[in-house]
């Protein structure tokens, strides 16, 4: 009983450290090898075998089945039996139900024991169970490495067959998805906050930006003119209260550079002064420029501003470094942003008040709509694409929503009131749909 008792302490070894280095975190095990875990080490040396060490595990857990099933079953029917034999059976019978009983003991206890109960455990403390085990596990595969070696390449050679690495060369990487739903199960877990959740997230929705979805748009553009005087300049800089302007010659289609207030009031006044003294080169882009590689840009050439040009050459908008860098941080704001309006305000649990630049795909997040035209960026182009006319208080009806135009500059749809119908309001939307 006591060699029985010792092979399903070994069964659960090899099955507890099987279940652990595939479940086990191997970013986890790196930065503690990295601190200087010398367990941690050893977990590496079995990861970066895991094939090897996967066979080592079936290799102990089949060798002590086996060894259970022939040393167990006859030591339980041995116990048995005189029991059994009080009831006045036959030889035979007696033998027979022996036996039967001694098989379902033993599987039981190797069933529960040597298997379920060690893989709940694996599966629940991967890590401290692979520091633990690693040494052992790797002095068994040492002991047996010829028997593992030509088990491990026979099962390897099979699967080559039918064309499957080893698991030792399967990729590892996961894909986006895969990460947004890592991050968020962490999140749901409480390993990480509100905050960096929606960073990361940011992260991957910036790659996917480009520079037309991001512009102020060429209207909203406060640009300088060569052709002004420069006590003219100078109270439009007073006047709107930011660092750097574009300047253009002409009109804001021939945008030739750009000032920063700092060099002007940084300057000796010893000379009169033109602007045309202050002018620094700017970066132009199109429209479809993705905004990592346009970051990249303004990094290398240590520019602040970039002026996005539509497929005709002329200005379509402008960028900033702040612009880019709120795609990731969130809106930025300073002491002179206190009549700045948000994208978006929330007036109650039903109704928001939008910017019309908000893109449509943020407009759909925020609301769980539909409202999808690949032609389209803005909340704003999409209610010009309904009433190409739109006055304040234009209102469109749409899914859930009723949307309102709350005020308009020329034809540009500035804001946009969207309030979610009330239950009498939709259904009698679905009955006259269906009508």
């Amino acid at each position: 009983m006591l060699f029985v008792a010792i092979l399903i302490v070994l069964t659960a070894f090899f099955v507890i450290s099987e279940f652990a280095i595939v479940k086990v975190r191997r970013t986890r095990i790196e930065y503690l090898a990295g601190e200087g875990n010398k367990r941690a080490k050893a977990v590496l040396k079995v990861l970066n075998n895991l094939d090897g060490y996967l066979s080592a595990c079936q290799l102990g857990i089949t060798v002590t089945a086996l060894g259970i099933g022939w040393l167990g079953e006859p030591a339980f029917a041995e116990i048995i039996h005189p029991l059994i034999v009080q009831f006045d059976l036959s030889e035979g019978l007696v033998h027979t139900i022996s036996v039967a009983i001694a098989f379902g003991v033993i599987t039981f206890l190797h069933v529960v024991l040597g298997e379920l109960a060690p893989k709940t455990i694996a599966i629940q403390k991967a890590e401290a169970v692979t520091l633990m085990t690693a040494p052992p596990l790797i002095f068994f595969n040492w002991i047996m490495f010829p028997f593992i070696w030509l088990l491990n390449g026979s099962a390897n050679l099979l699967a080559g067959l039918v064309g499957f690495k080893p698991a030792s060369e399967s990729d590892e990487a996961l894909s986006e998805e895969e990460l947004r739903m890592t991050m968020f199960n962490s999140h749901k877990s409480g390993e990480i906050n509100d905050s960096e959740i929606k960073y990361v997230n940011r992260i991957f929705d910036f790659d996917d930006r480009v520079a037309k979805e991001i512009m102020v748009p060429r209207k909203e553009i406060v640009c300088l003119f060569t052709e002004d005087s420069f006590e003219e300049n100078i109270n439009l800089m007073k006047e709107e209260k930011f660092t750097r302007y574009p300047i253009a010659a002409d009109d804001k289609d021939e945008i030739i550079g750009m000032v920063n207030i700092k060099g002007i009031f940084n300057d000796d006044h010893t000379s009169e002064r033109t602007i045309d003294k202050y002018i620094h080169p700017i970066i132009h882009v199109i429209e479809t420029t993705p905004i990592k590689t346009l970051l990249t840009k303004m990094q290398k050439e240590q520019c602040h501003m970039a002026i996005v040009v539509d497929e005709f050459g002329g200005t379509a908008g402008l960028i900033t470094f702040e612009d880019i860098l709120e795609e990731i941080v969130g809106e930025i704001r300073d002491e002179f942003d206190s009549d700045e309006v948000p994208a978006v305000q929330k007036i109650d649990d039903k109704t928001y008040l939008l910017e019309g630049k908000m893109l449509i795909p943020d407009v759909n997040e925020l609301l769980s709509t539909n409202i999808s035209d690949e032609e389209l960026d803005t909340l704003g182009g999409w209610v010009l694409s309904k009433d190409n006319e739109p006055q304040q208080g234009t209102l469109i009806t749409e899914g859930d929503y009723h949307f309102q135009v709350t005020e308009v500059e020329g034809h540009q749809v500035k804001y946009v009131q969207v309030k979610e119908l009330e239950n009498n309001e939709k259904n009698d939307l679905s009955t006259a749909t269906l009508q």
